[in-house]
């Protein structure tokens, strides 16, 4: 245990050095699935680390150490008492941040569905009177595909195919559900502050798999482009919106990206990515058989 138990953490922070480059060279649609699902894992398996340190304190517990004297038992040390409060210590930082980050993500999305109101449930595009140029999707409920949201001023500033280009980097957002994913990345980096490098790539990920998905149903990579630019001088330096937004991130990035052919599936480079996360859960689960091991003969 004395090793297996940390190898969360240190893998925790090879995911968070490997995922940019991860992000460069596979797939958008590939990489950020494989970088969300190595995320949860680890994130899960951190705290479960955690969890296994604080509870050898069992083994410090008075009425243990009084009937283990008595017994003339020795008493194991799986870690050092200091290790097992910090962990405790971790445990309760860590559930503070979740709750935090969970909290927010779920007033976001409230927030988000009241500006859909009074529109029929069967709608997807909502046209919003606005000078402020603005276009994002939000994610529906269980069995709702959710909706799109896009001001009169941004629609008013894009070309005919340009507006077309928008609504199917929306569309991808919803239909592969892009909410969630970010989601996830973000209630992992709030439980493991290691995987927030994790969670930043996810997010641009999800948009530049969007952009993929708009340049396959136009057929034309330049006018994805040339639509994302013109949506982003239009939008200009704005706050990036609480929704999947067209124009909220690394916008410079993703157009000269559109300016080069799709990146390939590299499986190899992917199937490396969840082999971490398998690590991590390989690792807790053989911590936590030696934990019952030590602790078993004090607590027949």
């Amino acid at each position: 245990m004395r090793v297996d138990v940390y190898t969360p953490f240190l893998l925790s922070m090879l995911l968070a050095a490997v995922s940019p480059r991860v992000g460069r060279r596979v797939a958008p649609a590939l990489a950020a699935r494989v970088l969300a699902g190595a995320a949860l894992v680890t994130a899960a398996a951190t705290a479960w680390s955690l969890l296994l340190l604080a509870a050898t304190l069992v083994s410090a517990a008075p009425p243990v150490v009084t009937d283990a004297r008595e017994d003339g038992r020795p008493l194991p040390e799986p870690v050092p008492e200091a290790v097992a409060f910090a962990a405790c210590a971790l445990l309760l930082f860590m559930a503070h941040r979740f709750f935090r980050a969970a909290r927010s993500e779920y007033l976001t999305r409230r927030a988000l569905r009241l500006l859909c109101e009074g529109h029929p449930p069967d709608t997807e595009l909502i046209v919003a009177a606005s000078p402020i140029p603005k276009a994002f999707a939000i994610p529906g409920r269980a069995g709702s595909p959710g909706r799109i949201l896009v001001t009169s001023a941004m629609l008013g500033a894009l070309s005919a195919e340009e507006r077309r280009v928008l609504l199917s980097h929306e569309r991808a957002h919803l239909h592969h559900r892009h909410g969630r994913l970010c989601t996830v990345v973000i209630l992992a980096g709030a439980v493991n502050p290691f995987l927030v490098p994790v969670r930043r790539t996810v997010v641009f990920l999800v948009e530049r798999w969007a952009d993929e998905r708009a340049a396959a149903v136009v057929g034309d990579r330049a006018c994805t482009a040339r639509a994302l630019a013109r949506a982003a001088l239009t939008a200009g330096c704005q706050e990036p919106s609480h929704g999947l937004g067209f124009t909220d991130r690394a916008v410079t990035r993703r157009i000269a990206a559109l300016q080069t052919a799709p990146p390939p599936r590299l499986w190899g480079l992917a199937a490396t990515v969840l082999a971490l996360g398998a690590l991590t859960a390989l690792g807790t689960a053989d911590a936590t058989g030696d934990l019952v091991r030590l602790l078993a003969p004090i607590l027949a």
